[in-house]
């Protein structure tokens, strides 16, 4: 019955996020106000100033007020939690949990919000560098861990991390470089693992978007210490959702199997090297199920074909808006000569954001999707939580408001694409007036 008790204080202090994280805020502040007035009033220099007593007097008289205001503001805190959360309550009663059991789930949600609030409320986390422009999970795998995310602009060549301005953002807080190769195009690798050797840091690829796309002959994915594609649907072969983590030190793949195993040895279990499975790290349940994991194997059996088909589709897109590009209208994409191209999308980076917008509504009245893609992170209300603002990476800001996506999926037809061009041939007329 314990264990149920805390699994449902788990669970209800990650599904009222938004009512504990004021209160465990005000916690810190209480906390940190008890203790700088008993450092204060316990000083052995207070006794040497004049009218000493006084002083004295007064603290001690300050920490009481302050404990007596702890006390109230608890069980205050606690009844208008309860009173949001009657619902749920009424919920616990109707499942024949007695008053002390809802009361118990309470205090342990209570006990763990004031350690997390001593604990971890004056800790400064590690920094992670890596581009504005990408999607948030990028993000959101290191801040959810307390990391700090310091974003670094782009080359606009290939809208990747420009490799020339990441030194500038290190610290003695630093830990990572997170490289995202956009488009399934390489990123600078030989400039930023020099940086990372140089400084002592990680090297961690998000090669989402670049599954059988290489760097001077490396596989992207496998260069840095880490590498992650992503099967979602988006990408070149999926299975709905699912990714792939690549590990360059062995010492570290028991650790990551563990992590992928909801934190315990069970996958060393199976193996035979323990006689039994228990909680080692902590993990989560990173599991696909066989059903998708039997459609992801089925794509990589034709993933030769796949890829045929997607860069043929990707060539004709680059070759019709060579017009476009020679009319000043357009940047098409570039390959450096170390990368190669996995034709994991075709994007277009209009002269300007307001010719972009014209000819993502001209297609749309044409029926055919061109959506832009990132929004900056660094522009997010996260990003502005953590102090960053408009104007920061001007380059980022700048492209990621001229660029769209055009249709690219592997059933893409020779009547669609002759359509899209088409269209695009009126579009090109109407934009050269």
């Amino acid at each position: 019955m314990n264990n149920l008790y805390v699994r449902l204080a788990k669970n209800n202090l990650k599904n009222n996020k938004s009512l504990y994280v004021p209160y465990m805020v005000a916690g810190m502040i209480t906390v940190l106000m008890f203790y700088i007035m008993m450092f204060i009033n316990n000083s052995a220099g207070l006794e040497k100033m004049r009218g000493a007593f006084y002083i004295t007097t007064i603290m001690s008289f300050g920490v009481i007020v302050v404990g007596v205001f702890s006390y109230i503001y608890i069980f205050y805190t606690n009844s208008f939690i309860i009173k949001r959360r009657k619902k749920e309550v009424g919920i616990y009663n109707i499942l024949g949990m007695e008053k002390r059991h809802i009361a118990r789930v309470l205090i342990i949600e209570t006990l763990t919000v004031a350690l997390a609030a001593i604990v971890s409320g004056i800790k400064e986390g590690d920094e992670v560098i890596l581009p504005s422009f990408t999607f948030v999970s990028t993000a959101n795998s290191f801040v959810l861990r307390g990391a700090k995310p310091v974003f670094v602009d782009i080359d606009p060549r290939t809208m990747n991390i420009d490799a020339n301005k990441i030194e500038e953002k290190i610290t003695s807080k630093t830990k990572a470089i997170v490289v995202v190769h956009y488009a399934g195009v390489a990123c600078e690798m030989d400039k930023i693992e020099e940086i990372c050797q140089k400084y002592n840091l990680l090297l961690i690829e998000d090669a989402a978007q670049a599954i059988d796309s290489y760097y001077n002959g490396k596989l992207l994915g496998t260069i840095g210490d880490y590498g992650s594609y992503s099967f979602h649907e988006t990408k070149n072969i999926g299975m709905g959702e699912g990714g792939l983590l690549i590990v360059k030190n062995p010492d570290n793949f028991t650790t990551a199997e563990m992590v992928r195993e909801k934190g315990t040895n069970r996958k060393q279990f199976f193996k035979g090297f323990v006689d039994k499975y228990t909680w080692q790290v902590p993990g989560s349940s990173f599991l696909p199920s066989d059903l998708l994991s039997a459609v992801l194997y089925g794509q990589l059996e034709r993933i030769k074909e796949i890829q045929e088909k997607r860069i043929s589709i990707w060539n004709k897109y680059n070759n019709y808006f060579e017009k476009f590009e020679q009319a000043g209208l357009v940047t098409r994409p570039f390959i450096p000569e170390y990368a190669t191209n996995n034709a994991h999308m075709y994007y277009l980076i209009f002269k300007d954001s307001e010719t972009r917008d014209e000819a993502i509504k001209f297609y749309k009245e044409n029926e055919i999707e061109t959506p832009f893609h990132y929004i900056p992170l660094h522009l997010s209300k996260v990003g502005e939580n953590f102090g960053y603002k408009k104007g920061d990476l001007p380059l980022t800001e700048e492209y990621s408001n001229r660029l769209i996506r055009m249709p690219m999926y592997y059933d893409l037809t020779e009547e669609d694409m002759n359509y899209i061009f088409e269209v695009s041939d009126k579009l090109f007329d109407r934009l050269t007036k």
